[in-house]
């Protein structure tokens, strides 16, 4: 078995953490996060402020704050910002953030591509080291592949896929589950991001995002295809509306390379909150062309140590530490960018055929 490095690599200082909102995620992920890698959170503030105390006595946060204004004026001088409130509050919120500061952005970066386009812009004016929390991309699992692929153990990739087939609890979200663009924007935009940390961008999208008859819903199930030219195929399929039990379900990421395979299993996503465990595994081929696939044992999972990943790296980029910013605002407007194509392909609808008139 290959020695797999996976590990988020933890910043050498720990910066202090301002979290501005207290939603299910920051209990969730967030937070937990943090407490498992050993960084300080300084503050939080929320518009509900039982809320933000409830997380503070859970967590041990010492300072909870009324506004996000009494935050930004108590927060020591080298805080990073964790911004965990709906995307039609960002821009508001990153104003009223001190020029030049490190700021990690809740997934997705806006509703809507110009929306996007607007964060960016006050991102860059205020010189914002600024990052969308698209923690997928550092997941254990996808640490893991990136390592062997990036090392050449399964040669050249040719074929990426996302399939996740499950019965997804949106009732958990309620302020998301009411969105008009349910589907791309809050869940496969992270594998659109994903997909783009592997292959870069794709020249189009082809795209069918879904209802369910039964659901009001504005979408709950999504096909992606991705143009990387004639040899790559990358492609997403969701399914969140299997209700018929466990046997079936599926939640995988697979790549595939001239030279060998990997599987991820993302449990999260199975029997969501509470998931399964994951698996990974990979196959190199031999001088004999028979490959073996190997099971390697993960720690972590996406929840929650993803986002010490996404956390740590802001921290170290800031810090000076790494010179490339792991989902730089800069980097996820081109996420946002295939998301709004998927939408504008999904509308269109695909080629007219011109059936042949039987007499």
């Amino acid at each position: 078995m290959i020695e797999i490095p996976y590990h988020a690599v933890l910043p050498q200082k720990n910066l202090p953490i301002v979290i501005i909102g207290a939603g299910g995620i920051v209990k969730d992920a967030h937070l937990p996060a943090y407490k498992k890698a050993g960084f300080t959170v300084h503050g939080i503030v929320n518009r509900t402020r039982a809320k933000a105390e409830s997380l503070a006595e859970e967590f041990g946060i010492p300072y909870v704050y009324d506004t996000v204004a009494d935050a930004v004026a108590q927060a020591p001088s080298d805080a990073v910002y964790d911004i965990t409130i709906m995307p039609s509050q960002f821009i508001e919120t990153l104003e009223m953030l001190p020029d030049g500061a490190a700021v990690l952005i809740q997934k997705p970066m806006g509703d809507y591509f110009p929306q996007s386009e607007a964060i960016l812009e006050v991102c860059q004016r205020k010189g914002l080291v600024a990052a969308i929390n698209c923690q997928l991309r550092q997941a254990p699992f996808v640490n893991a592949a990136r390592w062997l692929i990036e090392n050449g153990y399964i040669g050249p990739l040719y074929d990426m896929e996302v399939r996740v087939t499950v019965n997804t609890p949106w009732e958990l979200f309620p302020h998301v589950m009411i969105h008009p663009r349910l589907e791309i924007l809050y869940h496969s935009v992270h594998y659109i991001d994903l997909i783009r940390s592997f292959l870069g961008n794709p020249a189009s999208v082809y795209a069918k995002t879904l209802k369910h008859p039964a659901k009001e819903l504005s979408s709950s199930r999504t096909t992606l295809l991705f143009d990387y030219g004639d040899t790559m195929h990358a492609v997403v399929n969701t399914n969140h509306d299997h209700d018929f039990g466990a046997r079936h379900q599926e939640s995988f990421i697979k790549w595939e390379g001239t030279k060998g395979a990997i599987k991820a299993k993302m449990g999260l996503l199975m029997d969501y909150p509470h998931g399964v465990p994951d698996a990974f595994e990979y196959c190199i081929k031999g001088a004999d062309g028979i490959a073996d696939w190997v099971p390697v044992p993960i720690e972590g999972s996406w929840f929650p140590d993803a986002f010490i990943g996404s956390m740590g790296s802001l921290m170290r980029f800031k810090l000076g530490e790494i010179h490339v910013l792991p989902a730089a605002v800069e980097d996820v407007i081109h996420t946002m960018a295939v998301v709004e194509a998927a939408y504008q392909s999904s509308s269109r609808g695909g080629q007219p055929i011109h059936y042949r008139n039987e007499e």
